[in-house]
């Protein structure tokens, strides 16, 4: 499973490296990093599409999660990607605007990363 993984924070790579070792080390799981949303663009673009799951933080300088998402939902619609987003603000106004744009699922900082991985394995993808 391909994942790309946008947030703004620089050390989110090194936590998820430590956190899903043994799925990197197996092969069961693949970590693209962006740190913009103009980046993850960038990434899905250079992947042809590869990315069968996003994990985006909603708010980031430039492009915020929620145009990504906008943006991800337009553009990659067969077969569209599962966008999970992630918030270190879990208010009701970004959760519905999240929803209505498409979002799949949600995540609240810090990550549960015993919760995470079980809504991988849930997702079908």
């Amino acid at each position: 499973m391909k994942i790309l993984v946008v947030d703004d924070e620089p050390d989110i790579r090194a936590l998820f490296e430590q956190r899903f070792r043994k799925e990197i080390r197996s092969g069961e799981m693949e970590f693209v990093f962006a740190y913009s949303g103009e980046e993850a663009l960038v990434c899905l673009e250079k992947m042809k599409h590869g990315a069968i799951l996003i994990l985006s933080d909603i708010n980031m300088p430039g492009m915020s999660g929620l145009a990504l998402l906008g943006k991800i939902k337009q553009m990659y619609r067969t077969p569209p990607p599962v966008v999970m987003m992630i918030t270190a603000y879990g208010n009701a106004e970004n959760m519905k605007a999240a929803t209505e744009l498409g979002a799949d699922d949600f995540l609240t900082k810090p990550i549960d990363f015993i919760a995470l991985k079980e809504k991988l394995k849930t997702t079908g993808v």
